[in-house]
């Protein structure tokens, strides 16, 4: 009866989500703060039962429950118990049901612990986030229910896909879902603002910290499954520019810009059509993201593949939710007060110029990742885009978006003189152009483009340390001081700088590993020894071992440098009896900053009719920034949703309204 009994918690939940809207609605609408209190308990009581279903469908996977659907198609009694619980989101059903978890969840949360906002607001943005859920639970309890029973149920399970099954992996989904719909709390608060004519600075300072989490988790989630990618697949890589991996990449572009636009809304008042804009486009994305890993419209390996049916379905919530929001934006867009004025040169231009890269760049990812859609769609060719069109579009507006972040700082809101900012830079221009030309000394021939990026990272995390400074230094505090300064700076300061910091780092990483990387590959006999990068790696043997739901051919690789030894590894092959799967499970050397990255490849002949195995080794520079400059990005939105004034709630902040924006020259 389990199955049966969170089947009928996510009708209820359903039902409780078209309750939050009419409720909310009408609460509004009349004036009515119990109705509005009503539709706040509806949401409340729709994250419940969803959570209720959610246990269900858990439980279900825990006990191997074959007798349901979703737990046969994707487990296995012999599954070790963390694959079993994790194994709940790793299928399209059940992940919708994690999407619809945290969709009520964040509407639950808006609705009890959002008390600053202004009444009409508040019930406006309940309505609005009870209406996505009617749509995305509707969608699940009608087409995609995970708890649906089979007639006649199987023995045993099909298991979950081998490399889903991995620690990362099963984390991954639960960050980069938390991320994707936390952007709805900002659609919800966008729409709302717009049906109320209400966008102005009070209105940006409740947006930032939704927008803050939501990014910070984004974060993690798409650097989780970068880290996946680099080490389950077994092709050395971290990212390929796969389109599943743009469609949590575009909403986190759109995410950056709002953050961006949003600071100078809360600050200035301008902007503000805007701001509310990419508050539109950042929950768009992740709809639209929801519909390419799910439609079937393209091969991937991080895709669920789904009948076509349901990906039209999915299509018509992403029109019917984002056309009513651009709508509803086109209606009141003339009427949204421009806001301050400020020149060209100042604080806000350059947030502007900042903006107007990152929606390129993000314009230049959505036409690569959908363009092979579209030319199939109209002329029947298969097409793909690569890496290159994305190097040669994205990646030079993005340089532009790292010349401009230490800049901007650096000036004044209204007014700025750009060569007095710049010349506050000059030990950061300085270290860029040496680590440049140093970098472009030692690189291989043709690798030009990495002292670029090199230098980029370099000016970027300079150029934010020099800031910090100046903010310490104030209007020319004794070196002394600097210390006391730095401690009592705000914690949104500090926030945004190790942010930058952590891009920088990441940047950093990427252009060292992308130019420094040395791949080799050999058939080793037993006995037989390889180099790579100064490495030598010798095959001592490979045996056979058993693990709780597969059996694998494991190699040991004595890895030695200049005859000294520097570890073990051991790559392995495993086979999944239940799924038929075979799979690679690399060994990585971890050197520092950098990684020796080794696997176990298919079995040869050697010489002599020996047997052998070809052995694939790559060393990878610096590697390990790629994954700590992320982390970095997303502790520092932490710190800065610990910063007071960017609380949730905002109680005293409203009921002052201190947000109130610089008078406009």
């Amino acid at each position: 009866m389990t199955a049966e009994f969170g089947s009928f918690a996510l009708v209820l939940a359903f039902a409780l989500s078209l309750a939050q809207v009419g409720l909310s609605a009408g609460g509004r609408w009349r004036g009515s703060a119990a109705l509005s209190g009503a539709g706040e308990g509806a949401a409340a009581g729709a994250f419940i039962c969803t959570a209720v279903a959610f246990g269900c469908l858990m439980f279900a996977f825990v006990t191997s429950d074959f007798s349901v659907a979703n737990v046969a198609q994707n487990s296995h009694s012999a599954k070790p118990l963390f694959y079993k619980i994790t194994g709940v989101w790793g299928s399209h059903e059940g992940s919708m049901l994690l999407w619809c978890l945290a969709l009520t969840g964040y509407g639950a949360v808006m609705a009890l612990v959002a008390g600053g906002l202004p009444a009409r607001l508040k019930s406006s943005a309940v309505a609005v986030q009870g209406g996505l859920g009617v749509l995305f639970l509707g969608y699940t309890v009608f087409a995609s229910n995970p708890l649906m029973r089979l007639a006649n149920p199987p023995v045993e399970g099909h298991s979950l896909n081998p490399l889903l099954q991995d620690p990362f992996l099963a984390i991954h989904p639960p960050f980069l879902y938390s991320g994707y719909v936390g952007m709805s709390v900002v659609f919800s608060l966008a729409l709302a603002a717009l049906i109320e004519g209400r966008v102005d600075a009070a209105w940006a300072r409740w947006v930032r910290p939704w927008a803050l989490a939501a990014w910070s988790l984004l974060t993690i989630g798409i650097m989780l499954g970068s880290f996946w990618s680099y080490y389950v697949l077994g092709w050395g890589g971290w990212w390929s520019w796969d389109p599943v991996e743009n469609a949590s990449f575009m909403p986190w572009l759109a995410a950056t810009a709002l953050l961006h636009s949003a600071t100078v809304t809360e600050k200035r008042g301008a902007l503000a059509g805007w701001t509310v804009f990419l508050g539109l486009v950042a929950f768009t994305f992740s709809m639209l993201g929801a519909f390419l890993v799910r439609s079937g419209v393209l091969t991937s390996v991080h895709a669920f593949a789904i009948d076509p049916a349901r990906g039209i379905l999915l299509l018509g919530i992403l029109g019917f939710a984002a056309g009513a929001g651009f709508v509803v934006f086109a209606w009141r867009a003339p009427s949204l007060a421009p806001g301050g004025l400020f020149a060209p040169i100042s604080r806000e231009g350059a947030l502007v110029l900042n903006n107007l890269f990152l929606a390129a760049a993000t314009a230049a990812v959505l036409f690569g990742t959908l363009f092979p859609l579209i030319r199939q769609a109209l002329s029947g060719d298969a097409v793909s885009v690569g890496p290159p069109y994305f190097d040669r579009t994205f990646a030079p507006l993005m340089a532009a978006v790292l010349l401009i972040l230490p800049i901007a700082p650096l000036m004044p809101w209204k007014r700025a003189d750009l060569k007095g900012a710049v010349q506050r830079l000059w030990v950061a221009a300085g270290l860029a152009v040496a680590t440049a030309v140093l970098t472009f000394a030692l690189a291989r021939p043709g690798q030009a483009v990495t002292a670029l990026g090199v230098a980029l990272a370099v000016w970027l995390i300079a150029g934010t340390l020099t800031e910090l400074v100046e903010r310490a230094r104030g209007g020319g505090a004794k070196v002394g001081d600097v210390w006391r300064r730095l401690s009592q700076l705000p914690r949104g300061a500090w926030g945004m700088s190790l942010a930058h910091i952590g891009l920088g780092l990441f940047i950093l990483g990427a252009a060292m590993e992308t130019s420094g990387r040395i791949e080799a590959a050999k058939v080793l006999g037993l006995g037989d020894s390889m180099s790579v990068a100064g490495y030598q790696l010798a095959l001592g043997k490979v045996g056979s071992v058993d693990g709780a739901n597969y059996t694998a051919e494991r190699a040991t690789l004595a890895v030695t440098r200049n005859g000294a030894p520097v570890c073990k590894a051991l790559p392995e092959r495993r086979f999944y009896p239940a799924s038929q799967q075979t799979t690679s499970r690399v060994t990585i050397c971890v050197r520092g900053l950098s990684d020796l990255y080794m696997v176990l490849g298919e079995p040869r002949t050697g010489a002599g009719g020996q047997p052998a195995w070809l052995i694939r080794a790559y060393w990878n520079p610096w590697v390990r920034l790629i994954w700590l400059g992320p982390l970095l990005m997303a502790f520092g939105g932490g710190v800065s949703l610990s910063d007071r004034r960017l609380r949730f709630g905002l109680p005293r902040r409203a009921a002052a309204t201190a947000a109130v924006p610089e008078p406009a020259e």
